[in-house]
């Protein structure tokens, strides 16, 4: 499961406290207080044999006594109570329960006065745990927890746990495993007037977990930012899918405890290639709930400073030069008009206002700044002076602030009051209070733009040829398992990377050469992220760990240059080659999945690269990709009406292509299928129409040499499916001048058999009702139509199977 029934989580019209109680310190009183004082608007029934009534409000012995339905139960019983609560809550129809507390502890005196039967109960709490999910399972119910804080959504004043404080309503959600952290968390951000759209402790992650969370909060619009706080991922598949999306829409930054794992370097990994911004410290995490709960991403990577002091101005330039951070540089006529705009001013950057500045200085200084981009993102930060107290220039900056088109934040060294800290927030600028948390809390803003220019970027020119044997090569290693081979080295290891384009040099690699640098390179199966690579290179001189860099395969050009740039000594390797052998190597494990496990040496100089020392590992027991490659089994090739066409899924290095198919379409063909108008898309647009996660959705193309031998797109079918993989939503577009030819019926046919393959439930898709061809293709393909809440749109149904498949990966 993933996002199923989250909404009713974080949106409950009605909750139910189990085990609710009056006896102070215990866990139903704390559970039960918290949920009455958050000021929730829907239903809250406490439910315990053991009273009548709780602050006034009847209780009700037992879940079936409830007058309804609760759509979110919390409980706060002991484990050998689950199991049956949970099967009652179910048959009722209750979508989610929340297990609080410390699951050995809740309600119970000490071990020596225990009962029996509690004691009994606290040995087996896994065993309780698992009868609990099962319980849960035919009713498709979730539980988070147990051993959860509890889940809040303070908008709606829904309450199920039992935080330290009150959580005000604010636009960054907060997600960890850590029960105190949370609570830390809230209390730091409870101070200082923040707040949060979610808050989720998840516990022991027993169902939920925080891919399911990620896969929610993606979506939500009460959410503009996500801070992570985890030591583990227990999924990666869907972990690294739902970051991904989630990285797309909104910035994510993750905190990772357990510096001293020898995979933390991978967790790093991990979190960059799905667009993740790792932060180093509790304080860059606690820091960016003020920039991204009150104010919105910067949209530039480089800033201005606005400071009245030649000594605040030199302060803030050693912290944005210790974070890392860029000033913006103002080209000269940019010079000039500040200059003129502010004349008693030293116009340059940092922007340095004077001594005797008075808050309309600093309004001056914004709207003067506005029309110059190159200038970036406006900071202000502000010692008091008798001439610009903090409140009249944080009013000043109240007054400007839609003048700062590419974003603005402040920093008062320690001395704003509430109330203007209350004003600045309101107005969407984030405040700090020294210019070292500024600069760091902007540092990770510029890590998110890059990450997901990252996660974007299309690989130049052609995908990397693989072997026109491929069947042989992978039918080699096959062969060799069946015969008792588990280690293949020398010149049988030689063969299979040479076949994958990577050459190799028999023997051990000499002493290295003033220009050489050695890459070790292994393959290994991790038992959370599945087969991944390890990269050390050390150089002529004796550079120890000059690249120490996990990877996680498929690789591709743009990927292997981001790892090749990481090490000191980029500037010196022969590039293209390197990212060559890299993609190789890449394409070698995703394609041949008997390899376990890999090790060699890639020698490096300015103009060859070469394998040495080879060593592969086979296996039937590799664990999957925790990425889907390319599904190089869909490619087909046929003649058809005519033409030589291939059918295959889309790729990132289709982007030119597509924008060529998507300006060849008519204006009307274009409107009927984004249903307005539609004159062309934009990178970022087409990114995220061509780098597909394959394990969530697919993308069909038709493809034909065109007269000069170059691709083009002729038509595109898609498919894609709910976190769940309950319901995939389809479109099909053919190019206007092909149409007539069947492509759209062809591709259309293609979904259909991978949707039901891969054991999607329900394929449904939309039309307008103008759109006749399209109506058409869908009732022959055989689609019912429905009815939509737009009379201007129709609806296609199809169900397809309820058997879930893994697609195919090769």
């Amino acid at each position: 499961m993933t996002v199923r029934n989250l909404d009713t989580l974080f949106g409950p019209k009605s909750i139910a406290v189990v085990g609710a109680s009056s006896r102070s310190g215990s866990v139903g009183e704390m559970v039960w207080t918290r949920a009455l004082c958050a000021g929730f608007a829907g239903s809250l029934w406490p439910v315990n044999p053991k009273h009548e009534t709780l602050n006034d409000t009847p209780v009700y012995p037992t879940v079936a006594a409830l007058p309804d339905c609760a759509d979110v139960a919390i409980l706060c019983t002991r484990p050998d109570t689950w199991p049956a609560l949970i099967e009652d809550l179910g048959r009722r129809g209750t979508k989610a329960a929340v297990i609080v507390g410390e699951a050995d502890r809740q309600e119970r005196g000490s071990s020596a006065t225990q009962p029996a039967q509690w004691k009994a109960a606290s040995l087996g709490t896994q065993e309780w745990t698992a009868r609990a999910l099962a319980a849960a399972r035919p009713y498709l119910m979730r539980i988070v927890g147990p051993s959860s804080l509890g889940v809040v959504t303070p908008a709606i004043g829904a309450c199920l746990g039992a935080p330290a404080c009150k959580v005000k309503p604010g636009g960054v959600a907060w997600v960890s495993e850590s029960n105190a952290l949370t609570n830390g968390v809230l209390g730091w951000a409870n101070a200082r007037g923040l707040g949060f759209s979610k808050v989720i402790a998840l516990g022991d992650e027993a169902d939920v977990d925080s891919g399911d969370i990620l896969d929610f909060l993606a979506s939500d619009p009460s959410t503009r930012a996500i801070l992570l706080a985890i030591e583990r991922v227990t999924s990666a598949r869907k972990f690294i899918s739902a970051a991904r999306a989630a990285a797309r829409n909104k910035p994510v930054l993750v905190l990772r405890t357990g510096r001293d794992d020898p995979f933390d370097r991978l967790y790093g990994a991990v979190f960059r290639r799905a667009g993740l911004v790792r932060v180093d410290s509790l304080d860059d995490l606690l820091d960016e709930i003020e920039t991204l709960g009150i104010g919105r991403v910067a949209s530039s990577d480089v800033a201005t400073l606005i400071t009245s002091d030649r000594g605040v101005a030199a302060l803030a330039q050693d912290a944005f030069s210790s974070a890392g951070d860029d000033f913006a540089h103002w080209p000269a006529a940019t010079r000039d008009a500040i200059a003129a705009a502010l004349p008693r001013a030293h116009a340059g950057n940092p922007l340095l206002l004077g001594d005797d500045a008075t808050p309309a200085d600093f309004g001056s200084a914004i709207r003067a700044l506005a029309d110059h981009r190159e200038s970036g993102t406006a900071f202000i930060v502000h010692a008091p002076t008798h001439s610009a107290p903090v409140a009249d220039v944080a009013r000043a900056l109240i007054d400007e602030r839609h003048h700062a088109y590419r974003g603005l934040l402040a920093c008062f060294f320690g001395c704003v009051d509430s109330t203007t800290r209350d004003a600045l927030h309101t107005n969407g600028i984030p405040v700090h209070t020294t210019p070292h948390r500024l600069a760091r809390a902007f540092a990770r803003l510029v890590d998110f733009r890059q990450g997901r220019k990252l996660l974007m970027q299309t690989p130049d020119g052609q995908p990397a040829e693989l072997p026109r044997d491929l069947h042989t090569a992978q039918n080699d290693i096959r062969a060799a398992l069946a015969n008792g081979v588990a280690e293949l080295d020398g010149e049988r290891a030689a063969r299979a990377l040479e076949r994958f384009g990577i050459p190799v040099k028999p023997g051990p690699s000499n002493a290295l050469a003033s220009d050489a640098v050695e890459i070790q390179a292994r393959l290994l199966n991790h038992r959370v992220f599945g087969p991944v690579f390890e990269f050390k290179a050390e150089g002529a001189l004796g550079l120890a760990d000059a690249l120490h860099e996990f990877a996680l395969p498929p690789l591709n050009p743009v990927l292997s240059r981001d790892l090749v740039m990481r090490s000191p000594r980029s500037r010196e390797l022969p590039t293209e080659l390197l990212l060559a052998a890299l993609t190789a190597l890449s394409q070698l494990v995703c394609y041949i999945e008997e390899i376990v496990a890999l090790r060699l040496v890639l020698r490096v100089t300015r103009d060859s690269v070469s394998a040495h020392e080879a060593q592969l590992t086979l296996g039937v027991h590799r664990k999957p990709l925790a990425i889907v490659p390319y599904p190089r089994c869909l490619e087909e090739t046929l003649d058809w009406r005519g033409m030589r066409i291939t059918v295959r899924p889309i790729r990132p290095e289709d982007e030119d292509a597509h924008r060529a198919f998507v300006a060849a379409n008519t204006a009307e063909d274009l409107r009927l299928r984004f249903f307005g108008a539609v004159r062309s898309f934009d990178h970022s647009q087409l990114a995220r129409m061509t780098q597909i996660d394959y394990d969530r959705e697919m993308a069909l193309i038709v493809t034909h040499a065109d007269d000069a031998g170059t691709g083009e797109t002729l038509a595109v079918a898609r498919a894609i499916a709910d976190p769940d993989n309950e319901t995939a939503e389809f479109a099909v577009a053919a190019r206007s001048d092909m149409k007539g030819r069947g492509l759209g019926g062809l591709l259309l046919s293609r979904i259909i058999d991978y949707a039901r393959k891969r054991g999607t439930r329900w394929l449904v898709g939309e039309a307008l009702r103008e759109n006749a061809g399209m109506i058409a293709l869908a009732r022959r393909a055989g689609f019912e139509l429905t009815k939509t809440e737009d009379p201007g749109v129709v609806g296609f149904k199809m169900r397809l199977g309820v058997k879930p498949t893994q697609p195919a990966s090769n």
